[in-house]
């Protein structure tokens, strides 16, 4: 659920905190852990039952209510919670602790796309010593994937967010429209939509920010993001890449998106009132129309995502893992906090209670959870559409080293497309330039 706390990145904020991560072969700061750290599952647990005293920063609104659970099953643990308010200022807080080695907390919640950034310069605590490898089977290949990386073991899943297609029933029945099961039918409703209403619109571009685009292109079957140690290599033209760009360049030239800025208050309005009549993003939205567009209540439903041929695919848009930095103060009871946090039956509930989508694929697969029915959404069992679109996920997808420093000049490379109505391939080649040149002087071995 990381979009729902998180603002705008901003180029300045996110070259300050790579400027001091990001040297390819940097060993980092806060120390890297060495060859004697690890422990067994017995030494874990009797370490949390004799107590002590970790910090853990996180943006969840779910924090709160797990960590009192957590404290009442291990009464001589205290946790001491920092809210850092969402992944941006998250990101750079801790990069900021890391490189004075001071503060750094002893559990920290990072998006997926942020843990490569993290663990190269060997920031962060490989947990593979302290027996966690031993839950794969508890998570969804996708989300297990985006912290299994290198040989290692770097956090624990905590949520995910397999994309869905959410839209406006309402707006749906009085222009005729069907729910499309492909790209191309979602094209022509876009077409019959404008017809219908020129005042409405099936989408709007600014929902496609530098998160939406990955996704898109990964549930597109592209890859054009390949790490290899130090070695990145960048195809931003791939077969997958390409048949998004072709897909959404039809959106684009005949004007069948809203401009309306993604996030804001017109934006939350135009959902409300049917302006926009569908949103493509991840598994945790509903909380974000139950918060945020009580005006769409009852009208809204969720289907599975369009495909290219019609076959199910589908990728990950957001989700976070929690992680122990390299420089944490007590990693033993931080590996036990952190293997609670993500394994426990009573955590994972909590975080569900709160509005979270997991990443566990029993709480995918129960009953109680496939069975809710959302008054929201008009009494919908939507977790089916949900859970169905997590096993659909494509494996292999990474993300950039810097994949931070890439979402922050997004805007004027691919994002110029948007604005100018203009070839989003060629918006992609200068975003794939950009990254080319700064991934070079970071120190990586770029092809691209």
């Amino acid at each position: 659920m990381s979009i729902t706390r998180n603002g705008r990145i901003t180029a300045g904020a996110v070259v300050a905190v790579l400027a001091t991560s990001l040297t390819a072969c940097s060993a980092g700061g806060g120390g890297g852990g060495g060859s004697d750290e690890g422990a067994t599952a017995e030494e874990i647990e009797a370490a949390l039952q004799e107590g002590g005293t970790i910090d853990y920063w996180t943006w969840t609104p779910q924090a709160e209510k797990q960590i009192e659970a957590f404290e009442a099953a291990y009464p001589n643990m205290t946790v001491n919670l920092t809210d850092t308010q969402g992944a941006e200022e998250h990101n750079t807080a801790l990069q900021n602790a890391i490189a004075a080695d001071k503060g750094i907390p002893d559990v920290a919640q990072l998006e997926y796309q942020s843990v490569p950034q993290f663990q190269l310069p060997g920031q962060l605590t490989d947990l593979t010593a302290y027996g966690l490898g031993e839950h794969e089977d508890l998570f969804t290949p996708s989300t297990w994937g985006a912290v299994a990386l290198a040989d290692g073991l770097w956090g624990l899943p905590q949520d995910s967010g397999p994309m869905a297609l959410f839209y406006n029933a309402d707006v749906f029945e009085e222009n005729d429209l069907v729910v499309p099961t492909t790209w191309d039918e979602y094209v022509e409703q876009a077409r019959k939509l404008k017809q219908s209403d020129p005042e409405k619109f099936l989408f709007n571009d600014d929902g496609n920010g530098p998160g939406g685009v990955t996704s898109m292109i990964w549930q597109a079957g592209g890859k054009p993001f390949q790490v290899d140690g130090d070695t990145v290599t960048i195809d931003l033209a791939d077969e997958g890449t390409q048949k998004w760009a072709e897909t959404y360049q039809q959106l684009l030239d005949e004007d069948l998106m809203s401009d309306i800025t993604g996030w804001s208050d017109e934006w939350y309005q135009a959902l409300g009132d049917g302006t926009i009549a569908s949103t493509i993003v991840g598994a945790w939205m509903p909380g974000i129309f139950e918060d945020g567009v009580p005006g769409g209540a009852g009208a809204w439903r969720v289907a599975p995502m369009p495909t290219y041929d019609g076959t199910p695919v589908n990728a990950e848009n957001g989700g976070s893992a929690d992680v122990i930095p390299a420089g944490a103060d007590d990693k033993l009871l931080a590996a036990g906090f952190l293997q609670w946090l993500n394994t426990d039956p009573e955590s994972i509930q909590a975080f569900l209670d709160t509005g979270g989508f997991p990443a566990t694929v029993a709480e995918l697969g129960s009953e109680e959870f496939l069975g809710y029915e959302s008054e929201y959404f008009g009494g919908q069992k939507i977790n089916e559409v949900l859970a169905a679109g997590a096993g659909d996920v494509v494996e292999g997808w990474q993300y950039l080293p810097w994949q931070s420093y890439a979402n922050s000049i997004f805007s004027d490379t691919v994002g110029q497309a948007y604005l100018d109505k203009s070839s989003l391939l060629d918006g992609l080649a200068a975003w794939q330039e950009e990254n080319v040149r700064y991934g070079q002087e970071q120190g990586f071995t770029v092809n691209g």
